[in-house]
């Protein structure tokens, strides 16, 4: 799947696509679902259509199609680099700096002369 060629909206109906698919994999009904889960069935219905819906209501539907585990392909733990931990000195790093803003440099005026 390109998902950088896709927008968000084409994304989240993937995600719904993939989410009907694995409640179907697992022989499962809509309302079976919600019961496990304990999210309402239309959430369920509007997750798997492709609407938006909160983090925690898709973690409590990978709980209750036992696919918690999952959660680590989505995003895998992050370790601190060797470099930011020597710059750190064992401290825990809390901010990102961002992008610097470079200062644009005037063209050369010339010589400088005293104006009388």
């Amino acid at each position: 799947m390109d998902v950088y060629g896709k927008s968000d909206k084409a994304l989240q109906r993937e995600i719904g696509e993939r989410l009907q698919m694995a409640r179907l994999n697992a022989n499962m009904s809509q309302q079976e679902l919600a019961d496990t889960s304990g999210v309402s069935r239309n959430t369920i219905v509007n997750a798997e259509s492709g609407q938006s819906c909160t983090l925690g209501t898709l973690i409590a539907l990978l709980r209750g199609l036992k696919m918690l585990d999952q959660l680590d392909l989505l995003l895998p733990p992050q370790t601190i680099s060797p470099i930011q931990l020597f710059k750190l000195q064992g401290k825990q790093r809390r901010r990102a700096t961002g992008k610097r803003q470079t200062k644009e440099v005037a063209e050369d005026p010339g010589p400088w002369n005293w104006k009388e």
